[in-house]
């Protein structure tokens, strides 16, 4: 098949729907409601993701996204200022690791998505 593809948006789910929203927008992503139960959170036009108010424990404890940035020094700076690790209950922030195939660091939401934070050499 020959698309021309413009994003790919994946569905993650939430223990409390609320706290979630709000971390998401202190991380820096801007909302658009859906619906009641559901948001789309943009980082940029193309990039982004629906949260949802669900929770299956099975579904969201293996939840991994990755979002490619141009500096994850500088980017692990930047998530180490904004606290959310000390603010939100569950939300671990772990520092850069360094791959054969570039670094990345990590952090976990307030329902424990894992987030991979990474730049390719």
């Amino acid at each position: 098949m020959k698309h021309h593809a413009k994003s790919v948006r994946a569905f993650i789910g939430a223990i409390d729907f609320e706290v979630s929203r709000l971390f998401y927008k202190e991380l820096g992503f801007e909302e658009s409601i859906i619906f009641k139960d559901m948001s789309y959170f943009r980082i940029s036009p193309e990039l982004g993701f629906y949260l949802q108010n669900a929770y299956v424990k099975d579904w969201v404890d293996n939840t991994m996204l990755f979002l490619e940035v141009d500096n994850v020094n500088e980017y692990f700076k930047e998530l180490q200022n904004l606290g959310l690790h000390e603010k939100y209950k569950n939300v671990k922030l772990t520092p850069i690791k360094v791959n054969d195939w570039g670094k990345e660091c990590f952090m976990h939401d307030p329902s424990g998505i894992l987030w991979h934070f990474g730049e390719f050499n």
